[in-house]
């Protein structure tokens, strides 16, 4: 079941980045990187965890810095 969120991270992850419009961009890359730091957590791979939640963090700023304008 853990490989299974992995493997859908991957795929978010690889579909956002084919994504031109940037909104739409961003929130499968968030998605995909939450599945990934889930996919850390569970493995206990914390480098992945930290660093897919620091992605989380970058997407949300974007996200919301993108509303503001």
């Amino acid at each position: 079941m853990v490989e299974w969120i992995g493997y859908l991270a991957s795929i978010l992850i690889a579909v956002s980045i084919t994504i031109s419009n940037n909104f739409y961009f961003r929130i499968l890359n968030l998605v995909g990187s939450a599945c990934f730091m889930v996919y850390g957590i569970f493995i206990k791979s914390w480098p992945v965890a930290i660093i897919n939640t620091y992605c989380i963090g970058i997407n949300i700023f974007h996200l919301i810095k993108g509303r503001k304008k």
